[in-house]
């Protein structure tokens, strides 16, 4: 659990197998600026929920995962963010998680966490334009779809700096 018990917001993300946690992590380290280089690659479906709702989103997270196959999913593109570059992530299964956890918390999101998901894994932000649209040849150069492992489902508490867990529940093998 966390170490601190004062509410925070949090962040809901989907975990990846092992070796594509090792991928994304090693892309991260390579082209995202260090000085701002605090968390693990990660892919977020919720970006702020109210700490309110710890209890019950975790009783979600786990009817979400509990018993049920890890969702299909894989890396589908390499995206410009403007800024940075990232990988797009396809799974209508996550797609499928992530607006039903949505619909029970409806009236709570906000505006970034109640528009559309665009499911992907920052390796790169906040650099200059340039940079990142080098960044997206370079990767794209060489690129091929491919699948991704998703793990469980994590939920963490946001306290300005790198996150603090709160639970992670995993999918069935």
């Amino acid at each position: 659990m966390t170490a601190s018990f004062e509410p925070a917001p949090i962040i809901v993300t989907a975990l990846f197998g092992r070796e594509d946690q090792a991928f994304f992590d090693g892309e991260r380290s390579a082209y995202f600026p260090p000085e701002r280089n605090q968390l693990a690659a990660h892919l977020t479906m919720f970006h702020h929920l109210p700490p309110t709702l710890a209890p019950e989103l975790r009783q979600r997270l786990i009817a979400e995962t509990r018993g049920i196959a890890a969702p299909r999913a894989r890396i589908a593109d390499v995206i410009s963010l403007g800024r940075g570059v990232a990988y797009r992530i396809d799974s209508e299964e996550l797609v499928n998680i992530r607006e039903r956890l949505a619909a029970a918390f409806t009236g709570l999101l906000t505006p970034q966490d109640a528009g559309g998901w665009r499911a992907h894994v920052t390796v790169q932000n906040k650099v200059e334009p340039a940079a990142a649209k080098a960044l997206l040849t370079a990767l794209r150069a060489n690129f091929r779809p491919r699948p991704v492992a998703i793990a469980g489902l994590a939920a963490y508490w946001y306290r300005g700096g790198p996150w603090e867990m709160l639970y992670k529940h995993l999918f069935s093998a």
